[in-house]
């Protein structure tokens, strides 16, 4: 999507081993990212090694940055720049104040959040949701999507939920998590054990016998047939991951009923995850007296299939007149929900979701 805004914003790529600075402007990164390491258990060369990655970045730029903005993992109290305890960064054992740092340094407006909700965000502005509407457009169908969830397959299950052009935050800063979510499979197991890095290697040892640690790229060679190994299991392992999601994003549409946008490294096995992450949506549901009910109100589509993808861009809306005058007015009898991967790619997602929002928060 075409931003006139030429401000520019410091983001970053927080990884647990390095990061990845850059800066962005009119939805574009305006320099060559810079790399530097995380020092995850190391506070002080930590805070350090982000202080200078985006002192690097402001050096290469010609006009001054109006904003910090950039994803950093949880748990965290993102509206007040908070970063907790986490796994993988010791160094903030306790909570860093790592907003409120950075704004001292740095002079400028600081915004922090979570992976899932900028993928999320990203896509909405200027990724998945709108290109959506302009192929409705091209395709004469009146519809128009303001709702997005985003889902993330990675090393977790990330997601974020947008209603409207606005990220859903929640009061405690956790709108639109997915991971805690009931796992299909088993109730009391939280649905990112079925839908991760770890479950789609567990998956394909227990279905497979094979003891080797395979990195899902890896599995994924061996289902394409391109790597020695049980194909059938390596597909099986990617579609029950994908059930598992498929019963958490179904669940989320009750409620959030948009748009859905699949991204993270897992999701390179798209042809294996999707089939049967639209199955499981379009599946049913009863009462107790045997009356059977489509577990969506909506139907689900795959936009990555050629067939699936007509049907849903289709136009089936009719008019109907108004009683009693000779008016009439577009009627939607068909509701559709629609599934696609990212086409920005993931980190791009997250940097461009970081940028709306700094901008958004802005002009508030």
């Amino acid at each position: 999507m075409e931003n006139k805004n030429k401000d520019i914003v410091l983001t970053l790529d927080a990884g647990g081993t390095s990061f990845v600075f850059s800066a962005i402007a009119n939805n574009r990164e305006v320099v060559d990212p810079i790399c530097l390491p995380a020092y995850p258990d190391d506070l002080e060369r930590c805070l350090s090694s982000i202080v200078v990655g985006f002192r690097k970045v402001t050096d290469l730029l010609h006009t001054p940055p109006v904003a910090i903005s950039f994803a950093f993992p949880g748990p965290a109290d993102y509206e007040n720049g908070i970063i907790g305890d986490l796994p993988n960064f010791s160094a903030f054992r306790g909570g860093v104040a790592l907003g409120p740092y950075l704004k001292e340094k740095f002079g400028l407006p600081v915004f922090i959040n979570n992976d899932g909700n900028l993928f999320a965000y990203g896509e909405a502005i200027a990724g998945a949701l709108p290109w959506v509407n302009r192929q409705l457009e091209s395709a004469g169908n009146p519809k128009r999507y303001k709702n997005l969830l985003g889902v993330t397959l990675g090393t977790g299950f990330g997601g974020g939920v947008v209603t409207d052009g606005k990220l859903l935050l929640g009061d405690n800063g956790c709108g639109g998590d997915v991971w805690l979510s009931a796992n299909k499979y088993d109730r009391v197991l939280l649905a990112e054990e079925g839908v991760s890095i770890r479950a789609v290697k567990r998956v394909y040892r227990e279905i497979s016998g094979d003891e080797a640690d395979y990195t899902p790229k890896e599995i994924f060679e061996i289902a394409e047939g391109t790597r020695e190994g049980d194909r059938n299991a390596a597909a099986r392992c990617f579609e029950k991951l994908g059930e598992i999601a498929g019963f958490t994003i179904a669940e989320s549409l009750n409620i959030v009923d948009g748009m859905v946008v699949v991204g993270g490294g897992i999701a390179n096995a798209a042809k294996y995850i999707l089939p049967a992450m639209i199955r499981e949506m379009n599946g049913s549901r009863e009462t107790l007296n045997g009356n059977l009910f489509s577990r969506l109100q909506m139907k689900a589509y795959n936009l990555e299939d050629e067939n699936e993808s007509a049907l849903f861009f289709e136009n089936e809306s009719k008019t109907v007149k108004i009683p009693g005058s000779s008016s009439s007015v577009i009627y939607e009898p068909a509701k559709k929900v629609g599934i696609i991967t990212s086409n920005l790619g993931t980190n791009k997602a997250i940097s461009l979701g970081a940028y709306c929002f700094a901008l958004n928060n802005l002009n508030k």
